[in-house]
């Protein structure tokens, strides 16, 4: 084994984390770094001037240790402050910067979820506050871009919510058609009907709808898929007007069997499916319909950067910044 340098561990070369605990803590190691973080970011390149908006011109700013411990830096020709921390998710919170960079990371590096409970459990905090700060990661920063999506595209739907009564499937000898269709329709009452649109090699978006009818599944698709791109859904019949709106539309018929058909399937929009509900499953255990949206924001957006080259924890902290 060559020798290594056990006071500065660095990441393998194997290893496919893109950016791990040790260098997100070299990099962020106090709350002091990630206050300094933001000022720079969103205000100071250098970290001493910045344009005052009283003076309306670039001025040198300093900070001042205050007895209220204020998080800002002043005009040395006005006394102007600047506050880092004003208008993003951090405003106002008494929460070190430090422990809601560390939820930040904590959020972007894992695969299947994190909860609130063990969130608590790794910073340290009441559930409460873990809770809110998993809330708004989710809600502001891992919010879904809308911006229009090229290439192949798959759209599909799921429900999820609620437990499903098979007595829709049992011996048709012991329950009526009547009985087995209203059985149908009350295993859906508890669900929530998802929509999907997963562009192949690309981004995802997912979003909550009132059912899967035309009316409120069309209006997304033309959204977030631009005209004339290629679109693939299964038999499902509140689809078969694409064509109409200039996208090229072929389908994939679940119920005969067929799955694939050269490139005409689903199964990318499927695997997603499969990662959401496994991770809602395993980690929160279930997810109410008034929340479930900000969950499907945290799972697509983990997937659609999951090839970035920049650090997923940097491009949260950079967006942070600049909301």
């Amino acid at each position: 084994m060559p020798p290594v340098n056990r006071n500065q561990p660095k990441r393998a070369a194997s290893s496919e984390s893109q950016y791990s605990l040790m260098e997100f803590m070299a990099k962020y190691p106090d709350d002091a770094a990630c206050l300094e973080y933001l000022w720079r970011t969103r205000y100071s390149e250098d970290g001493e001037h910045a344009y005052c908006p009283n003076c309306e011109q670039e001025r040198v700013f300093k900070r001042y240790d205050t007895a209220q411990q204020r998080q800002s830096w002043t005009c040395t020709a006005c006394a102007h402050r600047l506050h880092p921390t004003a208008n993003t998710i951090y405003h106002k919170s008494s929460t070190s910067l430090h422990l809601w960079f560390y939820a930040t990371y904590l959020m972007a590096s894992t695969r299947c979820g994190i909860s609130a409970k063990q969130l608590e459990r790794e910073l340290g905090v009441t559930y409460k506050t873990a809770w809110r700060m998993a809330y708004l990661i989710r809600n502001v920063l891992m919010e879904q871009d809308a911006t229009p999506m090229t290439g192949p595209v798959e759209v599909d739907e799921t429900f999820v919510g609620g437990k499903v009564r098979k007595i829709y499937i049992w011996n048709p000898k012991e329950y009526t058609k009547e009985q087995r269709s209203a059985a149908k329709r009350n295993s859906l009452a508890n669900k929530t009907t998802v929509q999907g649109i997963v562009q192949r090699g690309g981004r995802v978006v997912a979003m909550t709808v009132a059912n899967q009818k035309r009316v409120s599944l069309l209006p997304n698709v033309q959204k977030y898929v631009l005209p004339a791109e290629i679109v693939y859904t299964d038999e499902l019949h509140s689809y078969k007007t694409l064509p109409q709106h200039d996208y090229h539309h072929d389908r994939v018929n679940h119920r005969e069997g067929v799955y694939v058909s050269g490139d005409v399937h689903t199964n990318t929009i499927k695997g997603f499916w499969s990662l959401t509900k496994n991770g809602i499953r395993g980690v929160y255990h279930s997810v109410s319909a008034k929340h479930l949206q900000g969950y499907l924001n945290e799972y697509a957006w983990r997937y659609s950067h999951r090839h970035d080259e920049l650090p997923m924890v940097e491009t949260l902290l950079l967006r942070a910044a600049r909301d």
